[in-house]
């Protein structure tokens, strides 16, 4: 691969199973950012967080670590991407708080939402013009109509990665898609849902997957603490380098 490679887990927890593999000293955001270049915020989703809470998470990271950041469910359910100005600037300026450690802005979208490539276009021309910095924009769309050749030129015009993501909700929703600079997974946990463990097999056959592009891998199965475990393994394999020490 000659593109960058970063794995990480949604949130920065650290299980003690795996503790061993982290520093001992410091926050846990700290600790993690030793050993992962990435991470993603979902929590941004739920609820809004202060400009300076994003500057003060930047701030115990090293220059080159870098946050996915999820866009608000008002935006993404509620105004299903449809006026959404107002809410789409107050998130953008408090999530413009991590400087150049944003890499990635993530809109999920609702799986009964549908591909509407005058809604899409507009939403996406905007979000292109107010982006902080270079970060990267990635759609997890889940309705069908989102995985069309007309749905792919829209994500591809706009220089929007579509996510590649288990389980899979729809037929080409395992592979990535749109704009092909970026390749961003995201892992669930299957065949529970947040839950199951991957283990080295389909890691294995998960990495010989990996193109040049740049690529994110975020494991989004933490309920039962598997993901860090997951994250760690397959960083071991496409980035010995970043490899944890020993405990």
């Amino acid at each position: 691969m000659t593109g960058s490679c970063r794995i990480g887990t949604a949130g920065w927890s650290i299980p003690g199973a795996v503790a061993g593999a982290f520093p001992d000293a410091g926050s846990h955001l700290e600790r993690y950012a030793t050993v992962f270049p990435a991470v993603e915020i979902n929590s941004s989703f739920h609820r809004p967080h202060r400009r300076s809470t994003y500057e003060r998470w930047a701030a115990a990271t090293p220059a080159n670590f870098r946050f996915a950041v999820k866009l608000p469910k008002q935006i993404s359910h509620v105004l299903r991407l449809v006026d959404a100005e107002a809410p789409l600037a107050t998130f953008l300026d408090e999530a413009g708080g991590l400087g150049d450690r944003l890499g990635v802005l993530l809109l999920q979208l609702p799986p009964k939402l549908a591909f509407d490539e005058g809604i899409a276009a507009a939403f996406f021309e905007m979000l292109q013009a107010r982006r902080p910095g270079g970060a990267a924009l990635v759609c997890e769309p889940r309705h069908a109509s989102w995985f069309t050749p007309d749905a792919e030129a829209c994500l591809t015009d706009h220089e929007v990665a579509r996510v590649a993501a288990d389980p899979v909700l729809a037929p080409g929703g395992e592979r990535p898609g749109g704009w092909p600079g970026l390749a961003y997974h995201r892992l669930h946990g299957s065949p529970r849902v947040y839950h199951s463990a991957y283990g080295p097999e389909r890691l294995d056959a998960l990495a010989a997957t990996f193109t040049p592009a740049d690529t994110w891998c975020i494991f989004d199965n933490t309920a039962s603490s598997a993901a860090t475990g997951d994250a760690l393994y397959l960083q071991s394999l496409v980035s010995p380098d970043q490899a944890p020490r020993s405990s």
